[in-house]
């Protein structure tokens, strides 16, 4: 059984490492709801960040009702074959003090996948783009059968002969 819970695990985190966007849902104060794609990078498949306008529909929605959901899917695949994480987050626009931080993961998700690290002035001040974080508080992960398996793909993996190499989040 902890072999299948490890594969679940290892096929959220690939399907997280493989894509690039992710599908938010959002829903503004009267509860009307709102679905956007945004570039994405994350750390430690619990942290998910994006840049947008603070004035985009999605970025108002977040600022008055922080529960989202979205969902990684690989838009590609054959029909029957999908595969997708579903995700239960809470959002918001990064806070002055955590801009650093935030940068940083975005940066490096922007520069692993072959584009330029942005700066502090193209977040922060009179630009016209903010950084916003969502932190999970579930995964499901669509398997074969087509239902939701809860995962946690944040969570440490180990093999009988204790943590998986190269794996972060089981180093600890």
């Amino acid at each position: 059984m902890a072999d299948e819970a490890d594969d679940r695990v290892a096929a959220a985190r690939q399907l997280i490492d493989d894509t690039r966007y992710l599908t938010m849902a959002t829903a503004d104060a009267a509860g009307r709801p709102w679905v956007t794609p945004v570039w994405f990078a994350h750390q430690g498949y619990a942290e998910y960040l994006w840049v947008s306008r603070p004035g985009a529909r999605h970025s108002l929605n977040i600022a008055v009702r922080p529960q989202v959901s979205f969902v990684v899917f690989d838009s590609t695949a054959p029909v029957g074959q999908g595969r997708g994480v579903y995700v239960e987050a809470r959002a918001e626009q990064v806070a002055d003090a955590r801009i650093d931080w935030a940068l940083a993961v975005f940066s490096a998700g922007l520069e692993a996948d072959g584009g330029t690290a942005w700066r502090r002035s193209a977040v922060a001040g009179p630009a016209p783009f903010r950084l916003y974080h969502a932190r999970s508080t579930a995964h499901q992960l669509l398997d074969a059968h087509d239902h939701r398996v809860p995962v946690d793909p944040s969570a440490p993996t180990t093999t009988a002969a204790g943590p998986i190499p190269g794996d972060p989040a089981s180093a600890g």
